[in-house]
């Protein structure tokens, strides 16, 4: 869990041995959290301490989607490795005591999975989702395989869980991330999108909010930088226990 804003920033993201986590076809059990589907909502009850700095985290996140989209597509050419949007278009509900914060409005849920390590696909890859004026969302994946040609995504999903493509906008560089990641985000060209705020800056991974125009619409962006050869350095994962602590 990533939270930003300003009461400060927390991270949590500890990882657990098999004895600490169960599942079943209703819930998801890690630690003392657990995610669970209600039959309406996907409820995620948190229970956790933030790293490296030891703050705590604690309270309930309520997702509900209006509809469920089944849209999944490869992310290489082999097909290894697929992204799908489980819930583009929900709404949140968020009611945390540590820190004390509640707010509503929308969410985006999806899934990543792949049959093998990341590395041995993937150079680097944008990613970035808008919601549009009518609450559609639109999400542009940009990516950069290891061999073969660039692939570009990009899809509009509605509430109902309908989809459809569009043709990507222009590719634009922005501002080197303080970690010295390029970061390049599609938008229209008038205006050139600019960068809002830097939310997470790591040496492999850097989160933004984007400006831009997409579709025809002033949008702000969600938007993502994966570097795949930082991951898997020796640096980064000498460096990872500290953010990403584990619990046998």
């Amino acid at each position: 869990m990533a939270l930003y804003g300003e009461g400060g920033k927390r991270w949590a993201m500890t990882e657990r041995g098999r004895r600490h986590v169960h599942r079943n076809e209703r819930e998801f059990v890690i630690g003392p959290s657990r995610v669970h589907w209600d039959g309406t909502s996907l409820v995620v009850d948190i229970d956790e301490r933030g790293a490296p700095i030891p703050l705590r985290v604690r309270g309930q996140v309520r997702v509900t989607p209006p509809a469920l989209c089944r849209f999944v597509a490869p992310l290489d050419a082999a097909g290894r490795h697929r992204w799908g949007p489980i819930a583009p278009c929900a709404r949140i509900e968020v009611a945390l005591s540590h820190p004390a914060l509640h707010w509503q409005g929308h969410a985006y849920m999806d899934s990543n999975e792949g049959d093998e390590p990341v590395d041995r696909a993937f150079n680097d890859w944008d990613w970035s989702r808008a919601t549009m004026a009518n609450g559609d969302t639109s999400v542009i994946y940009d990516v950069r395989p290891l061999q073969g040609p660039e692939r570009v995504i990009a899809r509009r999903f509605r509430p109902d869980g309908s989809h459809e493509p569009f043709e990507a906008p222009p590719r634009h560089p922005l501002p080197t991330s303080a970690w010295r990641i390029a970061r390049q985000v599609r938008g229209e060209p008038s205006p050139a999108p600019r960068l809002m705020r830097t939310l997470e800056d790591t040496p492999f991974y850097v989160r933004s909010q984007i400006a831009s125009r997409l579709l025809g619409e002033e949008v702000v962006s969600i938007h993502e930088t994966l570097d795949v050869p930082r991951v898997v350095s020796l640096p980064v994962r000498l460096m990872l226990p500290w953010r990403m602590p584990r619990r046998p």
